[in-house]
């Protein structure tokens, strides 16, 4: 069963934004429209939708400061970057300010649907139940559920991104192992085989930020400065502080 939901497509070339409606409402979903990043933002400034498709290059507004804007938010709505094939830059700071996933023009539109397909159903509203037990890995009192992509944490829901929930996954099943930047990234991104370490300083910021939102006195990620990062243990072989 394919999870439907409102899209929002954000380009300022009339002709991507034509083609992505076209895939997108073949799929069923609905379709919101917008030429600039600061249209876009208006609107979601009174709801967000529960997917957007982001260019990066658009007049006011670029795609890399509008997604830094709905990660200022406690949302996990997922934003798939569309970037040009040559520019691996626009990869990496897509990225790094909080995307989720990337498509690279030219695109085809049966693998943009796939990839939309895959982050709504990872992201359904079903994933922010609290209730009902973890499947998934647990560390002292962080506990991850791999079937709705929820994490909790002292008993609190944290509201990750699909990136986030995967590199905290990986840090979360092996409590005092050193796991690099690169292999946390290609963890967030197994299907493209395209694992960037510059971007996972950034994600790994947030994750705490959210972390400690939940609970202010846990602190279990650590640096390991030249190597990565590891889910410390605590003196009684817990995870976290």
């Amino acid at each position: 069963m394919r999870a439907m939901g409102t899209i929002a497509v954000v380009d300022d070339e009339k002709s991507i934004r034509q083609t992505v409606r076209a895939a997108m409402e073949r799929e069923g979903h609905r379709v919101e429209e917008y030429a600039n990043g600061e249209d876009a933002w208006s609107a979601f400034r009174a709801g967000f939708p529960d997917l957007v498709v982001l260019d990066i290059m658009m007049p006011r507004m670029d795609g890399l400061e509008l997604c830094r804007r709905m990660r200022a938010f406690p949302s996990s709505v997922p934003v798939i970057f569309l970037s040009s094939r040559d520019e691996e830059l626009d990869r990496v700071l897509g990225l790094e300010s909080g995307g989720d996933d990337y498509v690279c023009k030219p695109f085809g539109v049966r693998e943009l649907a796939a990839r939309v397909h895959a982050a709504l159903r990872r992201a359904s509203p079903r994933s922010l139940e609290p209730a009902g037990a973890m499947v998934g890995p647990a560390a002292g009192s962080l506990e991850m559920d791999d079937e709705r992509y929820l994490a909790r944490l002292s008993g609190r829901v944290v509201p990750l991104t699909v990136t986030e929930y995967r590199m905290l996954r990986s840090l979360a099943e092996s409590p005092g192992v050193v796991k690099t930047r690169a292999v946390l990234m290609g963890c967030a991104f197994p299907e493209d085989g395209w694992p960037n370490e510059r971007a996972a300083d950034s994600h790994i910021k947030r994750i705490r930020a959210k972390l400690a939102a939940a609970d202010p006195s846990w602190d279990g990620i650590q640096t390991v400065y030249g190597l990565g990062y590891r889910l410390g243990l605590g003196a009684d072989g817990s995870a976290g502080s």
